[in-house]
C-alpha cells in the first residue's frame, strides 16, 4: 500500500513524445465517469495517477475539457460508455432520469453510483439513490462506491484522508472489479454487503461525529452543573452574605474551577464501566453472557470520553497560566503587599503552604503530560503502530495513573479546606470533595481487583472457565493422553 500511495497523481512516467503517451493510454485499463463536478474532476486526476485510461461523458465537453487532466478524454455522454466496463455516475439523484437514454450502450455495464442525498433527502426517500439507479438502469449492475470519500482525498491521496471505501452490490463479480479498482488507486476497499445496504452507506456522509454525541452531552452537562455549583459559591454568596461583587470572576475565575472538575470526572468515568464489566463477571462466574445495553455503550465510548477529558484538562492548563495575567490579580498582589506592610510582616512564608504549592503543581503537571500521552496513542496512526499489549498497557496502565496522579493533584489542592467551617458556603461542601468521590471508587474497586484472590478468579473467567456453566475443562483420565495435552 505504501508504493501505491506514493504514486504520482498527473502521470506515472515521462512520456518522451505524444505519441508515447497515446499508446501508454491505449494499453492501460478504460474506465469511464459520467459528470464534470467538482467530484469528477478529482475522480479523473486520481484514476490517471493511477494507471487508468480515462473517459470523461459530459453533455458540453468542449467547456469542460480544460478542467480534467490532459491525458483524460473528453467526450459526449454516449461515446464515453462504449467502451469502458465501469463507468463511474458523478451526477445528482434529480440528473437521473437524464441517463435513460444511455440504457442501451449501458446494458451490461458496471455503473458506480458515487452519489450523496442530502439529510431531507435521505428522509424523504425510501430508495438510496444506488437502488434508484439500479431501477432505472435494470440491464447494468449498480455498485455503491467512493461517496465516502471527498474530493479533496482523492486529489491529496488516502495518506491525507480515510482510506476506507465502503462497497455493495448484489453482484459478487462487480464488488470485486470496483475493489481491485479502489485498491489500485491507494484506497482500502470495505464489503458491505448487497445493494440494500447502500441506504446505510450513504447515511455515513451525513452523520457528524455520531460517536460522540453522549460524550459531548454528558461533558456539557457535567460542566453546566459545576459551573453553576462553583458561581453559587464563589459569586454569589458572597454577593448575598457580604455584599461583595465578584460577577467579573465567572469568565475566567469560575471556568477555571469548573474545567478540572469536568477533566477529573470524566477520566474516572473512562475506567469506571471496566470496573462494572469485572464486576459483573465476578458475579455472573462467566463472560459468555452478554453486558446490558447501557454498560456495552459506555464502554463502546470510552475513548471519546478519555479526550474530551484531556480537552478539558489542556484547557485547564491554559486558563491556570493566564491567571496572573488578569488586572484583578494585580490588585489583590498589591492589597496584600499593603496588608503586609500596614501589619509590620517583613517576612512571609508558610512552610506548609509551599509544600502543598509544590506537590500541588508536579501532580498537576505529571497528570497532564500521562494524558497527553493516552489522547496521542489514541490516534489511529499512532495505534495501529502499536502491538496489543503496547496498546493496552499505554491506555490502561498508564490511563490508571494518569487517573492516581490526577486524585493526588486534587487531594493537594483541597489539603485541609474539607474540614475547615468557613470553606463551607451555603452549607455546600468545597467543589474538589464531590469531584472525589466517583474517582475514589475506581481506584479502590481497582485495588480490591489487585488482590490474589480475585484477580486469579477474574483471570480464569477471561480465559473461558465457568462457575455453573457448559464449559469445563477436565483432565484426560489416561496417563499417557493428559503427557499429550497441551496446557497453553
Amino acid at each position: 500500500m505504501s508504493g501505491e500511495m506514493d504514486k504520482p497523481l498527473i502521470s506515472h512516467h515521462p512520456a518522451d513524445s505524444d505519441g508515447n503517451l497515446a499508446e501508454a493510454l491505449r494499453e492501460a485499463p478504460k474506465v469511464g465517469i459520467l459528470g464534470s463536478g467538482d467530484f469528477a474532476r478529482s475522480l479523473a486526476t486520481r484514476l490517471v495517477g493511477s494507471g487508468f485510461g480515462v473517459v470523461v461523458g459530459s453533455r458540453n465537453p468542449k467547456r469542460t475539457a480544460g478542467l480534467f487532466p490532459s491525458a483524460a478524454r473528453v467526450t459526449f455522454q454516449e461515446e464515453a460508455v462504449s467502451s469502458p466496463e465501469v463507468i463511474f455516475v458523478a451526477v445528482f439523484r434529480e440528473h437521473y432520469p437524464s441517463l435513460c437514454g444511455l440504457r442501451e450502450p449501458l446494458a451490461g455495464k458496471v455503473l458506480v453510483d458515487v452519489s450523496n442525498p442530502t439529510e431531507q433527502e435521505h428522509l424523504r426517500h425510501r430508495q438510496s439513490n444506488a437502488e434508484y439507479l439500479a431501477s432505472l438502469f435494470p440491464t447494468c449492475t449498480v455498485v455503491k462506491a467512493f461517496n465516502v470519500i471527498s474530493a479533496w482525498t482523492l486529489q491529496a491521496g488516502p495518506r491525507d484522508g480515510n482510506r476506507q471505501v465502503p462497497i455493495c452490490s448484489d453482484q459478487p463479480e462487480a464488488k470485486r472489479a470496483v475493489s481491485e479498482l479502489a485498491h489500485a488507486m491507494g484506497f482500502m476497499p470495505v464489503d458491505m454487503g448487497s445493494l440494500v445496504s447502500a441506504r446505510e452507506v450513504e447515511a455515513m456522509s451525513s452523520r457528524l461525529l455520531p460517536g460522540w454525541k453522549v460524550p459531548t452531552l454528558l461533558a456539557l452537562g457535567l460542566f453546566v452543573c459545576f459551573y453553576t455549583y462553583n458561581f453559587i459559591r464563589d459569586v454569589l454568596q458572597p454577593y448575598v452574605q457580604e455584599d461583595k461583587n465578584k460577577f467579573y470572576k465567572l469568565p475566567v475565575s469560575v471556568v477555571n474551577t469548573t474545567l478540572p472538575c469536568v477533566a477529573y470526572v470524566l477520566l474516572s468515568l473512562v475506567y469506571l464501566p471496566g470496573v462494572l464489566a469485572a464486576a459483573l463477571q465476578l458475579r455472573r462466574g462467566t463472560k459468555y453472557r452478554r453486558f446490558p445495553d447501557w454498560l456495552d455503550h459506555w464502554l463502546q465510548h470510552r475513548k471519546q470520553i478519555g479526550l474530551l477529558s484531556f480537552f478539558c484538562a489542556a484547557l485547564h492548563a491554559l486558563y491556570s497560566f493566564s491567571l496572573p495575567l488578569r488586572r484583578s490579580h494585580r490588585y489583590d498582589l498589591v492589597n496584600l503587599a499593603v496588608k503586609q506592610v500596614l501589619a509590620n510582616k517583613s517576612h512571609l512564608w508558610v512552610e506548609e503552604e509551599v509544600w502543598r504549592m509544590e506537590l500541588y503543581l508536579s501532580s498537576g503537571v505529571l497528570a497532564l503530560g500521562t494524558l497527553s500521552l493516552l489522547a496521542v496513542t489514541s490516534l489511529p496512526s499512532i495505534a495501529n503502530s502499536l502491538n496489543w499489549r503496547e496498546f493496552s498497557f499505554v491506555q490502561s496502565t498508564l490511563g490508571f495513573v494518569a487517573l492516581v496522579l490526577s486524585t493526588l493533584h486534587t487531594l493537594t489542592y483541597g489539603w485541609t479546606r474539607a474540614f475547615e467551617e468557613s470553606r463551607y458556603k451555603f452549607y455546600l461542601p468545597p467543589t474538589f470533595t464531590l469531584t472525589l468521590l466517583v474517582p475514589c471508587v475506581v481506584i479502590l474497586a481497582k485495588a480490591l481487583f489487585f488482590l490474589p484472590c480475585i484477580s486469579r478468579r477474574l483471570s480464569r473467567i477471561r480465559r473461558g472457565w465457568e462457575r455453573d456453566g457448559a464449559v469445563r475443562f477436565t483432565q484426560p483420565t489416561d496417563h499417557a493422553l493428559v503427557e499429550k495435552t497441551s496446557h497453553v
